[in-house]
């Protein structure tokens, strides 16, 4: 069902249209016994998911018992990050999601239909694993809060990887990383349906359609430096999540008149403090990037690999150095069969040898650190001296008489050249 649908790449939704619309929704579905809210963390602080939770709880109040972060396999957020993302939503209502421990594995996903959607690439079930608050009978209203957006893993953010990933299972998430990676992600990224999407639409219709869960999805857009709220979709299904996924490839999704040959990314101190989720950089540009191209990462707070160190060993040890070079390395060692996410994300933060890729980190990160796991190094300070970015605009740029390609933040779009994606 679609409780509200309203978005184009024209539209500006301001604040208080938004509230009106949830207002008019929850008051529609008549009073609730206990809701449970699943925003994302902060690594979608420009989702608008914390003040769309603000409005939630403004609304309901004490009936509104549970808030949970949909971590997936980041850290925990902090008590400064939950303020600055979801202000006066009580802090005594949160809950931290253990992707290892606190969840239940509510069905499996045939072996059979994985391989049939994975073209015969994977030949393993699927364990559909959920947060075990989520299965509290006392919840009447289940609201999945996030932003729609390019994805590597599953092609578009959101929907139900929120469910199974955002609050999943070890199993669950390394499995469907890794058969997103194998499948390819220049086959994903971009696309509403994909296998790994096709797995979760099994898993949701098979498994948890007793679940009372509304999506809030939302779809933004950077505008003179400002986020703008393009469109915002409210609904239970499928084609819910379609009408956002759309709009999403229309307004997030960049594509370039010519192959970057050398393209500048910044990463957000605030946001990016790993190549777990630094590699955006890599990965949202890669079908932008010329053979051949240099692609810098300018990275001041990068102290660390994997979001824990279970996954910061495993990039330590086997390090980005290609599809091929990671699924021999995955087929002969026990720790990568374990950590199968920890495999898809180095093939992920790989640029396969087509183009260079240089990391400019912070000092909490030595060179010898970014060239053992495969990257090549430049001092932050000598390239913040020849970029600067605060006079940088995203896209074209000359600087110094070379012509440069600037991306202020790679988690806010897709970018791509028409030669390297077919729709």
């Amino acid at each position: 069902m679609l409780y509200y649908a309203r978005g184009s790449k024209n539209d500006a939704i301001t604040p208080e249209e938004v509230r009106e619309a949830l207002c008019g929704m929850f008051r529609a579905m008549g009073p609730k016994r206990r809701v449970l809210a699943l925003p994302p963390d902060f690594t979608r602080l420009y989702s608008y998911a914390g003040p769309i939770t603000e409005m939630v709880d403004g609304y309901f109040g004490d009936t509104l018992t549970d808030v949970m972060p949909a971590l997936g396999t980041h850290s925990p957020m902090t008590d400064g990050q939950i303020a600055a993302m979801f202000g006066s939503v009580p802090r005594e209502k949160f809950r931290v999601h253990d992707w290892r421990h606190d969840v239940v594995t509510v069905g499996e996903v045939p072996a059979s239909y994985v391989r049939e959607v994975s073209g015969g690439r994977v030949d393993f079930a699927w364990p559909a694993q959920v947060n075990k608050l989520l299965l509290d009978p006392s919840f009447d209203l289940i609201l999945s809060i996030g932003q729609v957006v390019p994805h590597e893993v599953i092609g578009m953010a959101n929907y139900t990887k929120n469910i199974f990933v955002g609050v999943g299972g070890s199993a669950g998430i390394n499995r469907s990383h890794y058969l997103g990676a194998t499948y390819g992600m220049e086959r994903i990224m971009g696309r509403a349906k994909s296998p790994v999407r096709d797995v979760m639409e099994y898993a949701r219709t098979h498994f948890i359609p007793q679940l009372p869960i509304v999506y809030i999805l939302t779809v933004m857009a950077k505008e003179a430096g400002n986020m703008v709220m393009k469109g915002l979709f409210i609904g239970d299904d499928f084609k819910c999540f379609r009408r956002a996924a759309e709009l999403s490839l229309e307004t997030n999704f960049i594509m370039v008149e010519k192959p970057l040959k050398k393209c500048i990314v910044w990463l957000d101190p605030a946001e990016f403090k790993s190549t777990w989720l630094g590699n955006k950089a890599v990965y949202r540009t890669r079908m932008a990037l010329a053979d051949g191209a240099e692609l810098i990462i300018l990275a001041p707070a990068l102290k660390e690999f994997g979001e824990d160190p279970a996954m910061d060993a495993l990039i330590r040890k086997y390090g980005y150095r290609g599809t091929p070079h990671t699924l021999e390395a995955t087929k002969a060692n026990a720790d990568l069969q374990e950590n199968l996410g920890a495999s898809a994300h180095l093939i992920h933060g790989s640029s396969e040898g087509r183009f260079s890729i240089t990391y400019c980190p912070g000092p909490e990160m030595a060179r010898e650190e970014i060239e053992g796991v495969g990257f090549g190094y430049a001092p932050l300070g000598e390239m913040m001296e020849k970029y600067h970015v605060s006079d940088l605009k995203d896209g074209w740029n000359v600087v110094n008489g070379e012509e440069i390609y600037f991306i202020s933040n790679p988690a806010l779009g897709l970018w791509a050249h028409p030669d390297r994606f077919k729709d």
